[in-house]
């Protein structure tokens, strides 16, 4: 968990918001430390979290969040964390063994006329699943959706609009029906002619259009520095009486080996 990131969103474990989606991407850079920073984040603010990681291997993250101090294994026996090893189950559906058929979650993968229903089946199961937490008379908090990465489903072959679709209904159960929490991450890359990329694309700007706020993450234009990681921009979605506002702040970031180091760089708003 990054404490000056915190303080950026102005939020910690024991004050978050609710009801609200984040949307993080990421160009010519890694931004996987968000995604590690609101996992470990949301586990310490005793919130219950759906994680689909797509991206890596339940050790991976667990190796990272245990310099960060959270046990994921621990989370995952309190029943805190419901984990989908994405990269695991892809490979059970595409190459199935004796005994290793994979869950339903990803079944899209042998029958793709099924889309994303199983997998939204999945979220919604485990956000509105027993709220009750082990000890006397204690709760888990709002439940959280984490997904590293989104743009991964578009490389399995669901379509953009299925994508979509899907991060809607996650949206309208989790943030609005549970008053919960969505965190969704989207690689895209540089490549214009790129087709993928362009899906990429096209998702991350119907997403922009659901979420309450957005962390842009990108290399540096002027290219490798060994001080500096790379940049953030953070905006703010806030309905105001007058209309929509938007607040934006830009950020230079240096990640450590068990945080990160924001440096503001300026920061404009608009009314839309």
């Amino acid at each position: 968990m990054f404490t000056e990131l915190n303080s950026i969103l102005n939020t910690s474990p024991d004050k978050i918001s609710q009801g609200e989606l984040t949307v993080i991407s990421e160009r010519r850079c890694d931004a996987s430390f968000l995604i590690h920073h609101f996992l470990s984040f949301y586990l310490r603010a005793r919130c219950k979290v759906c994680f689909l990681g797509l991206a890596q291997s339940f050790s991976h993250y667990n190796a990272v969040s245990q310099r960060l101090g959270v046990s994921l294994v621990q989370a995952k026996e309190k029943g805190q964390l419901v984990f989908l090893e994405g990269l695991q189950e892809s490979i059970a559906h595409l190459i199935p063994r004796e005994g290793n058929a994979g869950s339903d979650a990803l079944n899209f993968l042998r029958d793709p006329a099924r889309g994303l229903q199983s997998l939204f089946e999945l979220v919604r199961d485990s956000c509105s699943g027993p709220a009750a937490a082990p000890g006397p008379e204690e709760e888990w908090g709002p439940p959280v959706l984490l997904v590293d990465d989104l743009s991964v489903l578009l490389s399995l072959g669901v379509s953009v609009g299925a994508v979509l679709d899907f991060s809607h209904y996650c949206r309208a159960t989790v943030c609005s029906q549970l008053q919960g929490n969505v965190v969704m991450l989207v690689h895209c890359e540089e490549e214009e002619d790129d087709a993928d990329d362009e899906g990429a694309e096209q998702l991350l700007r119907g997403l922009t259009h659901q979420c309450t706020l957005t962390l842009q993450v990108q290399g540096l234009p002027t290219g490798y520095c060994r001080d500096i990681h790379g940049q953030m921009e953070v905006c703010w979605r806030r309905r105001q009486p007058d209309g929509q506002q938007r607040l934006r702040k830009l950020f230079q970031y240096k990640v450590h080996d068990k945080g990160a180091s924001f440096f503001a760089r300026g920061t404009s708003s608009a009314v839309l």
